[in-house]
């Protein structure tokens, strides 16, 4: 298990904030062990978020294809 906020060049506090954000966000999970909080990726809301961005990437490319090929005309 990592340390984490040991392994970074922010404070305790930020490190606690990213991580509730990325847990309100679904992306990691959390359980307690005694006083510390261990955190892993949650998989459910990672793949979600490949999901999304998978549809989004198509959506620009498809725009991007579109707007080539009238320019291309």
């Amino acid at each position: 298990m990592i340390d984490l906020a040991n392994a970074l060049p922010v404070s305790r506090p930020a490190v606690s904030q990213h991580l509730r954000v990325l847990k309100d966000a679904g992306l990691v999970i959390v359980r307690q062990e005694g006083t510390r909080r261990v955190y892993q990726v949650d998989p459910k809301g990672v793949e979600m978020m490949r999901q999304y961005l998978d549809r989004m990437w198509d959506k620009a490319l498809a725009s991007f294809k579109a707007f080539a090929e009238r320019k291309n005309q």
